[in-house]
């Protein structure tokens, strides 16, 4: 009985069987029975467990269940979840446009790819096949924003019929292939390091001029190293080929990103915290400055404090909002202003094209600049899925090739330098061989200038003097002869 009771709890342990319950008033007869039958069901279980494959057994108590990686597709799945709910997981309603959503995607993944991007190297394998393959996932949203054209068809009688087909919008059609193209072109610029260069990085923490290099600015950077002569002319050409390319990069990144920009409507929350006047926008000295009869946009921008950053930005900021001003004066046509004089339309647009001219100038002076508070309140308040993208894109395309400009830049600078310091070597050597050549005035004595002695020398030279003179006997001084007297006669 004990025995049975036994291989019941066990039968019961494993969960494949139940086993009833004998009663307590039951014949020997039975209970030989059941524990016949009992003995034949623990022989199939242990077969069966026997047979299993490891993976197919029940794991053993406290181990923890093995996380199978995500696919592709359900990665896709929830990428695009979080971006219908607007980046709001609670399902409140409390997310922001699909558009923002989107561009703050774009803008978060190059920040993760990109971010640590400090050197001139090829990207890792595993992040240029995530930033690919990511990106087309969020490019393809593209594909579904169409618009109708007209478009001819044939019918089965020969006549022909105009009819309205569905092609992708143009601007996306025609922007989103060249940003492809210079994605690949930065990325590809980034592999053409991958080979034996003739300079190299340093960490900051293995430079030992890093706390000079923290006054300077850009100390997070790896120290760049260059051998002690330079760069050879092949290296140097090759680099200053990369630098142009990148440049032409750039400069298409930046038509791309300001184009978009100019086709977004200005929020009326931008407009409604506008001065009333653009002379109040811009402060008296340099409206003074813009306003007068002859301008020159360089000599204005060198009178201008543009030391910081904070700086630049600010007089950006300042030149937008009398741009914005002065065009809705202009579309609202008002004969008078509130400058405290009539301002006619001619002059306006004047004023307008110049302070354009300076924007220009800046963008192309200073294309690191952070993000103006036009631009930013036109992103934020942006509802055109397309826009959003186009302006994201070409952003970070942007701030990529800027990343490798100033890379490229970094290490041409350590190149001057060490030309510099190396051609100084140079003279000074020439210097000194120069010098250690013997002349005419060495064989004569001469040839060291008295007052170029350092302090020991002239004190051993006066020292070897003293010696020679005590060294010499002492000379007894002759009589001079008597001095004849000059008689009269």
């Amino acid at each position: 009985m004990v025995r049975a009771l036994s291989r019941r709890c066990s039968i019961q342990s494993w969960g494949s069987f139940r086993i009833r319950r004998t009663n307590h008033d039951d014949h020997d007869d039975d209970h030989d029975d059941d524990d016949h039958k009992q003995q034949q069901q623990l022989r199939t279980i242990d077969a069966r467990n026997t047979n299993k494959p490891m993976e197919d057994q029940p794991p053993f108590i406290g181990e923890a269940p093995k996380e199978k990686p995500q696919s592709d597709m359900d990665q896709m799945k929830e990428r695009f979840a979080k971006l219908l709910l607007g980046e709001d997981m609670s399902g409140g309603g409390k997310g922001v446009s699909s558009a923002l959503a989107l561009s703050n995607a774009v803008t978060n993944l190059a920040a993760s790819i990109f971010g640590e991007q400090g050197k001139l190297a090829p990207m890792a394998p595993e992040r240029k096949a995530r930033w690919r393959k990511e990106m087309d996932w969020l490019l393809s949203v593209t594909d579904h924003i169409v618009e109708f054209v007209p478009s001819q068809q044939k019918s089965k009688d020969g006549t022909n019929m105009e009819i309205m087909v569905t092609k992708q919008r143009k601007d996306l059609l025609v922007n989103i292939p060249g940003l492809r193209k210079l994605d690949t072109l930065l990325i590809d610029t980034l592999d053409n390091f991958g080979q034996e260069q003739e300079f190299w990085y340093v960490s900051k923490n293995d430079d030992p001029e890093n706390e000079s290099s923290r006054r300077e600015g850009k100390w997070w950077h790896p120290k760049v190293k260059v051998p002690p002569n330079g760069l050879s002319e092949t290296s140097r050409r090759w680099l200053l080929s990369e630098k142009e390319a990148v440049s032409q990069v750039l400069k298409a990144a930046m038509a791309i990103n300001a184009s978009v920009l100019s086709e977004i409507e200005v929020p009326e929350s931008y407009i409604d915290s506008l001065p009333k006047n653009g002379r109040s926008s811009l402060g008296d000295s340099i409206y003074k400055s813009i306003t007068v009869e002859y301008f020159d946009p360089a000599q204005f921008l060198s009178s201008m404090d543009l030391s910081t950053e904070h700086k630049v930005l600010d007089l950006k900021n300042r030149i937008e909002a009398s741009i914005i001003i002065w065009k809705r004066k202009m579309h609202h046509k008002e004969g008078k202003s509130s400058w405290g004089s009539a301002v006619s339309i001619e002059k306006r647009e004047l004023f307008e094209e110049r302070v354009e001219t300076i924007l220009h100038l800046l963008k192309y002076r200073f294309p690191g600049l952070p993000q103006s508070s036009l631009d930013i309140s036109k992103i934020q308040d942006n509802k055109d899925i397309g826009h959003a993208i186009l302006e994201s894109y070409s952003r970070i395309i942007e701030s990529l090739a800027f990343s490798i400009l100033s890379r490229i830049e970094d290490v041409l600078h350590a190149d001057s330098l060490a030309q510099s310091s190396s051609s100084n070597s140079d003279d000074d050597a020439t210097r000194l061989s120069s010098a250690e050549t013997p002349t005419l005035l060495d064989f004569m004595g001469w040839g060291i200038d008295p007052l170029k002695r350092s302090p020991i020398d002239m004190e051993n030279l006066f020292k070897v003097d003293s010696d020679k003179k005590a060294s010499k006997p002492p000379v007894s001084p002759t009589p001079r002869p008597p001095i004849p007297e000059l008689s009269d006669n």
